[in-house]
């Protein structure tokens, strides 16, 4: 299966890019899919005018990560939160392809705050009914990630261990069963 991690801070000093490489190398580390990360900060995208709905469709400079796109078996989107929502970049990014039909969608947030962008992933699991993605019930939300995962996205806090393996482990169940049908 091909799940891409897209990983939504346009901050260059990213605190939630970590999650995306703990996560990754959580998939490396115990299964044989293909875990891919897609990195806001490496794609400027413009603002969306329209969506690229086939490989076809998509301007030249963009293909490569689009064709990422429309391969993925399921996805993972991770982001800050940003006033109490997801970053503008990843959904900058997400409004350019159509809809996910029938994909499953991990969500992941983090801050170096108490509440680890708990607010955004409330507001990702709508965006994910948006896009007709099967949103994984199990969150994975990181409070204080400075202090859990460090910039490679290896644990400071291995306790923290087993909350992204209940995370993975559930993901995993529903995007297989879905992938598989």
């Amino acid at each position: 299966m091909n799940i891409e991690i897209i990983s939504g801070s346009p901050r260059q000093q990213s605190l939630t890019v970590r999650a995306a490489y703990a996560v990754q190398k959580w998939f490396q580390k115990n299964t044989q899919h293909n875990v891919g990360i897609i990195d806001c900060r490496e794609h400027q995208l413009p603002w969306v005018e329209k969506v690229f709905n086939s490989i076809d469709n998509t301007p030249d400079q963009w293909k490569p990560l689009f064709e990422r796109i429309f391969k993925a078996d399921a996805f993972i989107f991770v982001t800050p939160e940003y006033n109490g929502s997801y970053s503008p970049s990843l959904k900058n990014m997400v409004d350019h392809f159509p809809k996910q039909l029938h994909k499953t969608l991990g969500v992941v947030t983090a801050s170096n705050g108490g509440f680890g962008g708990m607010r955004a992933a409330q507001q990702l699991i709508l965006l994910g009914a948006g896009l007709f993605t099967v949103v994984c019930p199990q969150l994975l939300v990181i409070p204080t990630i400075d202090k859990k995962i460090d910039e490679n996205g290896d644990l400071i806090d291995l306790a923290f261990e087993k909350s992204i393996h209940n995370f993975a482990s559930e993901y995993l169940w529903l995007a297989e069963k879905i992938a598989s049908k």
